[in-house]
């Protein structure tokens, strides 16, 4: 209900543009649709009218855990890593493995970024999808599949003889 641009469409363009800044979406849109939406565009919080301060302030606390909501955090979330025989370039969003240079998405970037950030450990679907979904994902679990299939072609896994990273 924004003037001139409307709230999707500017978390769309921030998206668009690789800024990783924490979106929460404050609206009077309520319908799962409109959630669903915002929440696909790259919102990492969808809270709607009428709302109470403390779930406000408690949503954005939660948000800045999430995502580091530090200088800190954003300056290492640019580091470029290693991953098995890939190395990631957050700032570029691409993969390169030897000459093959692989573009990724947001979530692909998320995904790797979570598991360089915990090496060796189990981590769970519900925390894959809690902390690069967001805790109000409303999506299927076969999303998070979809996105692990993409990155292990992209990383050089044949898929019959599955590699760790």
């Amino acid at each position: 209900m924004l003037p001139g641009l409307s709230g999707y469409d500017i978390c769309k363009v921030l998206r668009s543009k690789k800024i990783t800044t924490p979106i929460l979406m404050l609206t009077a849109k309520g319908q799962e649709i409109d959630k669903v939406v915002g929440l696909d565009l790259g919102a990492d919080d969808y809270v709607t009218k009428p709302f109470g301060v403390r779930e406000l302030l408690a949503r954005i606390h939660a948000l800045l855990r999430r995502t580091g909501g530090g200088v800190a955090a954003e300056k290492q979330a640019q580091t470029a890593f290693q991953i098995g025989a890939g190395t990631i370039d957050p700032k570029t969003f691409q993969l390169k493995r030897g000459k093959v240079v692989e573009d990724l998405t947001e979530k692909e970037l998320k995904v790797l970024q979570l598991f360089a950030a915990h090496p060796g450990e189990v981590l769970s679907r519900d925390r894959l999808l809690n902390d690069v979904w967001g805790y109000n994902y409303y999506g299927t679990t076969r999303t998070l599949d979809q996105v692990i299939v993409q990155l292990r072609k992209k990383l050089g896994d044949n898929g019959n003889e599955p590699s760790t990273w």
